[in-house]
C-alpha cells in the first residue's frame, strides 16, 4: 500500500473477517481456540517489503484484532485462546523492519498505537471476559512477537536449543520496543530491573531455563513434549472460566459505511470533513424507542443492538480518522436523539451486566471510549438542543478536551447522567472520567451521580460537568473562534498537551505504555541515530554499520 511508505493519502479499512484472513488461522476445540500466525510474505499492505519470518505490518494486526473480537462475541464457549505459529521454528520476528524504515513518521506512531491497543484488548478479555490467553512459542520470538506474547497470561517456550525470546530494538535498530515490551517485562512479568536491562540490550535474547528463571516465560518444554504440555495447560486455564459452555454467540457483520471524499456515513455515526479548516464533525445518534425488556431481545437483535452497533461504528470511524485523515486535527463531537431512551438503555445494560453478552458489549463500549482518549486529535463537544449527551453518550462530552453547551432560554437543552458514568466505562488510568475530572473533590462525583437530573446549562455549569455555556448571542462566535484558534496551533504541541492532560490521577501499566513509551517512541523515531542517513533503522539489512551521535540529551 502506497500510504505506508510514501505521502499519498492513506485508505485503510479496519474491517475484515476470518474468510478474508491472509495471515492467521482460527481453530476451535470446545473451550479452546487456537489462533495461529502464518504470515504470507507477499501480502503486506505495501509491495515495498516482504513479511518474512512471520513479521507483521498493520494489515496483520488488523486481522488479529478482528479474531480476538470475534472470539469474544461469536464464541462464548471459548475460555482459553492459544496463540502460536504455523511456521517451523519461528513464532514471530516482530514488526517488519523494512516496513518501519520506509514508513512516514505518523504511520510508525499510529501503527505502534494500534498494535498496542490490540494487545490491551487481549489483556482486557483476560481480566473482564473470563478468557485466558496462552502463548505457545514454538520458535524464535523477537521484538513485537515477544510483545504479543507478553500480552498473554502465560508463555510456554519450546526448548530446542535455538528458540529464544528477545527485545532487540535497542541494539539492532536504535529504537524502543514499540508496543509496551519494556513496561510489561518489569510491571507485568515483574522481571528484575538489572536483568531487564541486560535483556533489553542483547539482540540474541534469552532461551531455555534461564528464560524461566528470569520470569521472561513461565515454562519451557522439549519439542517432544511441547504440544501436549500446551494442550494440557490450555485445558487447565479453561476450567477456571465463567464463560458459558452452551450459549450461542452473535455474528459481527460488516458495517458497510458509505465513504466519499468528505464524509463517512454509517447507520448511527456520521463524520463530515471540512478539509479547508482541518475539522471533522462527528455525530452519534442515540437509541430510538423503548429499551429492551429481556436479554433474548438482544440476542435476537445481534450486532444491530444499538449499544453494540453504535460503538462498533464509532470505533471504526475513530480508526479511519487516525490513519486516513492525518491533516484533520480537530473533531467536533455532536449527538442527537432522545435522552430518555438513552437512559433507559443504560438502565438495561446495568441490570444485565453479568450476562456474558451484555458484559462483552459494555467492555467494548469501554474500549472504544479509550480509543477516543488515546486518539491524537483535539475533541470539542457541542451540546445543542436535540442533543443526546446522556449516560453512556455523555462520556463523549467528558472525554472531550472541552465542552460547549448552548444556553438559550427559548430552547430546551440538557444533559443527564446514569449509572454507566459511575464505573463500567473506566479510562486507562483505572478511574471513571468523572473521577478524573474531579480529582480535587471526589464528593462532586457522588453529588453529580446522585442528582436525578437532567441538568440545564446553568445547572451543568454549577455542577462543573461542562466547560462553557455561551448564550444564544455569543454561541456562534465563541464556538467558531475556539475551533479556528485550535486549528492554528502546533499539532505536535497539541498532541503532547492533550496526552499530558487526559490522564490525570494514578499511573497504571496502560498509561505508562501510552503516556511514556509512545511519547519516547515518537521522539526516537525522528532522531538521526535511528532514522538518519546513517541511523540504525536505516542501516539495518544493509552492508553499512550505523553511526551514532553519542551526545546524551
Amino acid at each position: 500500500m502506497e500510504a505506508a511508505t510514501g505521502t499519498a493519502k492513506p485508505n485503510v479499512s479496519f474491517e475484515t473477517s476470518p474468510e478474508k484472513y491472509r495471515h492467521w488461522k482460527l481453530a476451535f476445540d470446545g473451550p479452546v481456540a487456537t489462533v495461529s500466525m502464518d504470515v504470507q510474505e507477499d501480502a503486506g499492505l505495501s509491495p515495498d517489503y516482504r513479511l518474512k519470518l512471520n513479521s507483521y505490518d498493520l494489515g496483520v494486526d488488523i486481522e488479529l484484532a478482528d479474531a480476538i473480537q470475534r472470539i469474544r462475541f461469536e464464541h462464548p464457549e471459548v475460555r482459553t485462546v492459544v496463540i502460536t505459529s504455523l511456521k517451523e521454528r519461528i513464532f514471530c520476528a516482530g514488526a517488519n523492519i523494512f516496513m518501519l524504515r520506509g514508513s512516514t513518521h505518523a504511520w510508525k506512531v499510529n501503527f505502534c498505537k494500534y498494535t498496542n491497543e490490540t494487545r490491551l484488548a487481549i489483556e482486557d478479555a483476560s481480566e473482564h471476559s473470563g478468557i485466558k490467553f496462552l502463548a505457545a512459542l514454538n520458535g524464535i520470538c523477537a521484538g513485537g512477537g515477544y510483545e504479543l506474547a507478553l500480552a498473554c497470561d502465560e508463555l510456554i517456550l519450546v526448548d530446542d536449543g535455538n528458540s529464544a525470546v528477545s527485545l532487540p530494538e535497542t541494539p539492532l535498530l536504535g529504537v524502543l520496543p514499540g508496543t509496551g515490551g519494556l513496561t510489561r517485562v518489569v510491571d507485568k512479568r515483574k522481571v528484575r530491573r538489572d536483568l531487564a536491562d541486560f535483556f533489553g540490550t542483547i539482540a540474541e535474547g534469552i532461551k531455555g531455563k534461564r528464560a524461566v528463571e528470569w520470569r521472561l516465560v513461565d515454562a519451557v518444554y522439549p519439542t517432544s513434549q511441547f504440544r501436549q504440555r500446551v494442550a494440557d495447560r490450555a485445558k487447565a486455564l479453561a476450567d477456571r472460566s465463567d464463560r458459558p459452555s452452551d450459549a450461542a454467540g452473535i455474528r459481527l457483520n460488516p458495517l458497510n459505511p458509505s465513504i466519499d471524499e468528505n464524509r463517512y456515513k454509517y447507520s448511527l455515526v456520521d463524520i463530515e470533513i471540512d478539509r479547508d479548516k482541518r475539522v471533522a464533525t462527528l455525530t452519534v445518534s442515540g437509541p430510538i424507542g423503548d429499551a429492551p425488556v429481556s436479554v433474548d431481545q438482544i440476542i435476537a437483535a445481534g450486532d444491530q443492538f444499538w449499544a453494540l452497533r453504535a460503538f462498533r461504528e464509532l470505533d471504526d470511524a475513530l480508526l479511519r480518522l487516525r490513519i486516513n485523515e492525518p491533516l484533520i486535527g480537530t473533531v467536533v463531537i455532536k449527538t442527537r436523539g432522545d435522552q430518555r431512551a438513552m437512559l433507559a438503555m443504560d438502565a438495561f445494560l446495568i441490570a444485565h451486566a453479568q450476562h456474558w453478552l451484555l458484559r462483552e458489549i459494555i467492555n467494548f463500549m469501554k474500549r472504544t471510549l479509550k480509543r477516543l482518549d488515546l486518539t491524537s486529535r483535539s475533541f470539542f463537544a457541542l451540546i445543542e438542543p436535540g442533543s443526546c449527551f446522556a449516560g453512556s453518550l455523555f462520556e463523549l462530552a467528558i472525554a472531550a478536551d472541552r465542552s460547549y453547551m448552548l444556553d438559550d432560554p427559548e430552547q430546551e437543552n440538557t444533559i443527564a447522567l446514569s449509572g454507566m458514568n459511575g464505573g463500567p466505562l473506566k479510562m486507562s488510568n483505572g478511574l471513571t472520567r468523572l473521577e478524573t475530572r474531579f480529582l480535587a473533590d471526589p464528593q462532586k462525583v457522588k453529588a453529580a451521580l446522585a442528582d436525578d437530573g437532567p441538568f440545564d446549562p446553568q445547572e451543568a455549569m454549577a455542577a462543573e460537568l461542562i466547560s462553557f455555556a455561551p448564550d444564544e448571542l455569543d454561541w456562534d462566535d465563541e464556538v467558531r473562534l475556539a475551533i479556528e484558534g485550535r486549528a492554528a496551533l502546533s499539532p505536535d504541541a497539541l498532541t503532547a498537551m492533550e496526552a499530558n492532560l487526559r490522564f490525570a490521577g494514578p499511573e497504571t501499566m496502560e498509561t505508562k505504555i501510552f503516556g511514556r513509551l509512545t511519547a519516547w517512541q515518537n521522539w526516537i523515531f525522528i532522531r538521526p541515530n535511528a532514522v538518519g542517513e546513517k541511523g540504525a533503522l536505516t542501516a539495518y539489512g544493509s552492508q553499512s554499520r550505523p553511526e551514532f551521535d553519542y551526545n546524551r540529551t
